[in-house]
């Protein structure tokens, strides 16, 4: 199989070599010349096989929307096009909508495994019609970890659905990062009792109830830092927390933990919270609580 990647930044170049050793042959383009396979799109279009099947690995929002809409254009009936980024899954079904009306088909695919994919394969979760996925096995398989293909892979449902899993699945992150955010503070304040931070992180990473991949990471950054002095307390979101939050009350669906992962993101762009002045006044009148002064 042979097809054409748009997007070769650190995730998308990485996947592109994944791609090679799984015996996929991939032709790349990007607008960076260090590390594109072709010039340009028409470039990139002659060079593939009919039908021709496109992943884009680019930036979610109008940037997709522009790479859609300019491959599109160069495309023909019977192609496929493949949304590998963190797009929204309502914006899936709007370029499925339009692409049908030239006879391109489309699947969507929510991709996790960051810079790690590479070594560790990539978890998919793909939307579109099932012939489609079918035909696109042989580019998940290459992409996807060893083992059985149910762990690591799933054809989740019509179009949007692997961009939708894919936002269900960064909400979750969201919260499981922050609870580990918190431990860590938690051991931190009681200095006086707990001596080794890192260590009881290590020690959890076999045999607990807790043990989990995202622990490993958050070994691996302690020993690389132990106190994170290196580090500034703020945390960007990628838009995925939000829209799964927006979801959740367009259904009436309970999200109170990813919810506060995502406020809590928040704070941390706040040097001096207005919130919690205002906390620190009420405390002073009901309670008089002191409060520390500015």
């Amino acid at each position: 199989m042979h097809i054409g990647l748009i997007g070769l930044g650190k995730m998308g170049g990485n996947m592109r070599e994944r791609l090679r050793r799984g015996g996929v042959e991939v032709t790349g383009y990007d607008p960076n010349p260090d590390v594109t396979d072709v010039p340009d799109l028409p470039a990139l279009i002659a060079a593939l096989p009919t039908p021709r099947i496109i992943w884009a690995m680019v930036p979610s929002g109008p940037i997709t929307d522009q790479v859609i809409s300019d491959v599109s254009a160069l495309l023909s009936k019977g192609d496929l096009i493949i949304d590998g980024g963190n797009s929204r899954f309502t914006d899936d079904q709007v370029h499925s909508a339009t692409l049908a009306k030239a006879g391109i088909r489309f699947v969507d695919c929510g991709v996790s495994g960051g810079v790690w994919g590479l070594t560790n394969g990539y978890g998919l979760m793909a939307g579109g019609e099932k012939a489609d996925i079918d035909e696109l096995l042989p580019v998940f398989d290459a992409l996807r970890p060893e083992g059985p293909r149910a762990e690591g892979f799933v054809h989740a449902g019509s179009v949007g659905a692997g961009h939708y899993a894919k936002m269900v699945h960064n909400g979750i992150e969201y919260a499981l990062m922050q609870a580990w955010a918190e431990g860590f503070e938690l051991f931190e304040a009681r200095s006086d009792l707990i001596h080794d931070v890192p260590g009881v992180f290590k020690a959890w990473q076999r045999g607990t109830v807790v043990r989990s991949w995202l622990l490993e990471l958050l070994v691996k950054a302690l020993e690389e830092d132990p106190d994170f002095a290196d580090i500034e307390g703020y945390v960007e979101d990628s838009g995925e927390g939000r829209w799964t939050v927006h979801d959740a009350l367009d259904h009436a669906v309970p999200v109170p933990t990813i919810s506060a992962a995502i406020f809590a993101r928040f704070v941390s762009r706040q040097k001096d919270s207005p919130s919690m002045k205002a906390v620190a006044a009420l405390r002073k009148q009901f309670g008089g609580h002191a409060v520390r002064k500015a």
